[in-house]
């Protein structure tokens, strides 16, 4: 018995990429590091916080890549030789991806205390309602 898609049911039309959008978050969220939270901050507003200690702004950059917002991670290499006597504090490169749907948008990031916050807004829907002309043969 196969399960039934939503691309499959007759009165969803045109929503077959749910189900890929679906399938490709399951796929990316994998991956435990950096930690982060998602909170909501007013009634359309969403701020995600990731902990990225020891990372300074010239070290990440957030793009938006096909209504995924994508964080990207990656430390410069210090030119000075250390010597460690304990290593615990992760320094490795990341990447981190969240889908977003349609009329989410970034309205900025901000770093502090080790904590990147970017900032989501749902733009307000403009109502729309369309009279279709029938048109005689």
């Amino acid at each position: 018995m196969t399960k039934p898609s939503f691309g499959a049911h007759p009165h969803l039309l045109g929503f077959d990429q749910l189900e890929r959008l679906v399938e490709r978050t399951a796929k990316s969220g994998s991956d435990a590091y950096p930690p982060y939270n998602i909170e909501q901050s007013g009634p359309d507003a969403f701020r995600i916080s990731l902990a990225v200690a020891g990372f300074s702004d010239a070290d990440l950059t957030i793009t938006m890549e096909n209504r995924a917002l994508v964080i990207r991670g990656r430390q410069a290499e210090d030119a000075a030789e250390r010597v460690f006597l304990h290593r615990g504090i992760a320094a490795r490169a990341f990447q981190r991806s969240f889908v977003l749907a349609e009329g989410i948008e970034v309205t900025g990031a901000a770093l502090s205390n080790g904590l990147l916050h970017i900032d989501l807004q749902r733009a307000e829907p403009e109502p729309v309602v369309q009279t279709i002309p029938i048109r005689r043969r």
